[in-house]
């Protein structure tokens, strides 16, 4: 199974390095040198990794073959992608791989459906689930363990408890009481009006 590892950056320097975006939990074993990666375009790879080094918190790659700055810039936006075995598994218990999350189902603990994973985004600071709602928009759910509170496999959903404001329909009213304020307010309008009416 083939799945993506990294996107390629902008140029770094002059003599071929190229910044990445990680896509990938494993970068050490998915990313190291020696290791032969197919592309997205395909006419830019395959591509075989000669050197990595991390500089200032960014992954900066060197490519077989690529050696100025000329030839990396034209290898922006390629995605690089590993071959992986289906079966495979993460060496932690509570780690996962994209393509065993994608395309779960969301729920809520009461079992409300949210919506559907439809890409994972890995970001310095987080993970995000990019998730499709049944009305077709699209909500972000951070990976982490306060929101995301089950990854249930078997049953191919993620479990979540969201914070007020996350999930929009949470959000629509900001408490009862803001509700009753303003059915208070309705009711005192239509009494005014049925008054002044009958005077």
């Amino acid at each position: 199974m083939q799945l993506v590892v990294a996107r390629i950056g902008r140029a770094h320097g002059i003599k071929g390095e190229v910044t990445v975006e990680v896509r990938t939990d494993e970068p050490e074993l998915r990313l190291g040198p020696g290791a032969v990666l197919a592309t997205d375009p395909a006419s830019t790879g395959p591509l075989t990794i000669e050197t990595g080094r991390v500089h200032s918190g960014r992954l900066l790659l060197r490519f077989e073959g690529v050696r100025d700055r000329t030839g990396a810039e034209a290898l922006r936006n390629t995605l690089l992608i590993a071959e992986v075995d289906p079966e495979e598994l993460p060496e932690e218990e509570d780690e996962f791989y994209d393509h065993q999350l994608m395309d779960l189902d969301v729920v809520l603990e009461d079992g409300t459906e949210v919506g559907r994973i439809t890409e994972i985004s890995h970001l310095p600071s987080q993970d995000l689930f990019i998730v499709e709602r049944p009305d077709g928009s699209e909500v972000m759910i951070p990976f982490v363990e306060e929101i995301v509170v089950e990854i249930d496999l078997e049953e191919q959903r993620a479990i979540i408890d969201p914070p007020p404001g996350l999930i929009d329909d949470r959000a629509e009213i900001a408490s009862a009481r803001d509700a009753e304020d303003a059915t208070d307010a309705e009711d005192a309008a239509e009494d005014r009006a049925a008054s002044e009416g009958t005077a």
